[in-house]
């Protein structure tokens, strides 16, 4: 006989934990999503994967690693300057699962070189299942693999930098790179004074000998804790890209002394600071005076996880809803049966479905840049409109997500307000909206010829579709007029939903044509379940979403 839980009453019609599951076989569309685009050998490395980051173990882990924050320690106990980061064992073993499982590099070869065939979209597979369940720890994942990117231009020291980067271990302790089983890498781009206009940074770089001095701030210099950042400063010749360890040649604690910590919204378990540099010591990456086009290519690799990040954010979103909705009953039916429940969640499972489409798309197109003109003309055209589309539309999502929850998905017990807080700042970080709007107009400015082949691409792959037509020739006259920065917004969303059109429709072309009528052919309403959809449609969606 089971006993009552209280003496008042016993604890029924409550949902589950929505935990001990695999996260991949449990996402039809990511399934499907990930064999369209190259990436069926990996499904059952990518079960393994969704095993273990679904498990209860995996989630404890997460809500510990946001309850117990980091911790500046400036000084040690005979006052000498040392700025280390303190944090709970359960974000080190986040850390340790992550890089085991190549989250950090396994797009790259040992020797920097990019992987090939399917290894952006299985990365970014496994990236959008940790970020269902701790999404902080990945700013150092996410920058320590972009790393690359920038310093492939420095080949010497990228050389020198591989052996310790490429492995799958994690090191947590406070050593010199050169000496550790694996390795972090951070970013600092940011001032006082400019934000977004890294041009007026004032930051200087001086030689010293082959290497540089460099004395300044940063205003945010993401992850304290990595064994070195990449860093712009004003050199001689210009805005430079600087390789800054956290300590010197010598093996002395380099110069960088870090003022505080940021107090953030959300993004918890991750440490942000501030910064200055007292003549610390770095070396160049690129040439002097092209920092800008050497970070770019950092800066591209985060804005694409910013949006798998999100997207992962709203399926974690949908995935306890419905969960929730299936196990409660109101008004003697179970939420996930009642009309109007059915109506938000299946509309909100065709926005995750095709979102999920749409960034394993672009994840082929990274996969095959390197040799194909085509999907490089793709990537740099469609990145800056997928992180704006996708990451403008976690926080909403989510905020529907945890209304499905009633008062269980408001209070922090819970994932969902923990989601909610952290969904803004994919937005914001390396990037804002509008310099993601400000970035396509560039694209089509710089290379006419390949963003009409792009949008001519995604025209034939949408032929048929509702609404497509109307919306190929709005997203042209838009983009083509005097004006176009005044509506760039409206005109990057709209070519973000051809898009994701384009790519679902190569999925599951059921679903594409849903998601065509009710965001091409119409306006989608500004809230969930204000849109019409066929019973059996609506059923099939949430039975994709989660069986």
């Amino acid at each position: 006989m089971t006993q009552p839980s209280f003496a008042t009453h016993e604890v029924f019609n409550q949902s589950p934990p929505f935990e001990d599951i695999d996260l991949f076989t449990v996402d039809q569309p990511l399934v499907d999503a990930v064999k369209a685009n190259g990436g069926a050998a990996a499904e059952r490395e990518l079960s393994a994967f969704g095993k273990q980051w679904g498990s209860a173990a995996m989630a404890d882990r997460g809500r510990l690693s946001n309850e117990n924050t980091p911790k500046l320690r400036t000084f040690d106990a005979k006052g000498n300057r040392r700025d280390q980061v303190e944090f709970h064992p359960a974000y080190h073993e986040l850390m340790a699962h992550s890089a085991e499982a190549g989250v950090h590099n396994s797009t790259w070869t040992v020797n920097g070189k990019p992987a090939g065939d399917a290894a952006e979209v299985i990365r970014a597979a496994k990236f959008y299942m940790a970020a269902q369940v701790e999404t902080g720890h990945l700013c150092p994942i996410t920058m320590t693999r972009a790393s690359v990117g920038a310093l492939a231009v420095q080949p010497d020291l990228l050389a020198r930098v591989m052996p310790v980067l490429s492995t799958k271990s994690y090191d947590s302790s406070f050593a010199p790179w050169w000496q550790k089983r694996g390795m972090t890498v951070g970013m600092g781009m940011t001032e006082k004074q400019g934000g977004t206009d890294v041009r007026s940074n004032m930051t200087r770089a001086v030689r010293d000998g082959e290497a540089y001095r460099i004395t300044g701030h940063k205003w945010f210099m993401s992850a304290p804790m990595c064994d070195a950042f990449l860093v712009l400063a004003q050199a001689e010749q210009g805005l430079t890209c600087f390789f800054m360890p956290r300590f010197a040649p010598d093996g002395s604690v380099n110069a960088i002394q870090f003022q505080r910590l940021k107090d953030k919204l959300g993004n918890r378990s991750n440490a942000s600071s501030e910064v200055e540099f007292a003549g610390a010591y770095g070396e160049r990456v690129g040439e002097e005076g092209k920092g800008i086009r050497t970070i770019i290519q950092m800066v591209q690799l985060t804005r694409q996880d910013c949006a798998i990040a999100s997207v992962g954010l709203m399926r974690s979103g949908l995935a306890h809803a419905l969960h929730h909705a299936r196990h409660r009953s109101v008004f003697q039916k179970h939420l996930a049966d009642q009309p109007l429940m059915q109506a938000v969640l299946s509309d909100m499972a065709l926005h995750v479905e095709a979102s999920t489409a749409l960034v394993m798309r672009l994840c082929r197109a990274f996969d095959r840049t390197p040799h194909d003109a085509a999907e490089a003309a793709y990537m740099r055209l469609l990145t800056p409109a997928i992180k704006y589309w996708t990451c403008k539309s976690a926080p909403p999502f989510l905020y529907e997500a945890m209304e499905c929850l009633g008062g269980n998905g408001y209070v922090e017990d819970g994932i969902l307000a923990r989601h909610y807080r952290e969904a803004p700042v994919n937005a914001i970080w390396e990037g804002s909206g509008n310099v993601m709007c400000l970035d396509v107009l560039r694209a089509l400015s710089r290379e006419p010829e390949a963003a009409a082949a792009v949008l001519q691409s995604l025209a034939a792959e949408t032929k048929g579709l509702p609404g497509a037509g109307e919306t190929i020739a709005f997203i042209g006259k838009t983009f083509r007029r005097a004006d176009g920065e005044r509506v760039a917004r409206l005109a990057v969303e709209k070519l973000a939903l051809l898009a994701a059109a384009a790519a679902l429709n190569g999925v599951s072309p059921r679903q594409a044509e849903l998601f065509a009528s009710t965001r091409l052919a119409a306006s989608h309403a500004s809230m969930y379940g204000a849109v019409e959809l066929e019973s059996g449609d609506a059923r099939a969606l949430l039975d994709r979403a989660l069986p």
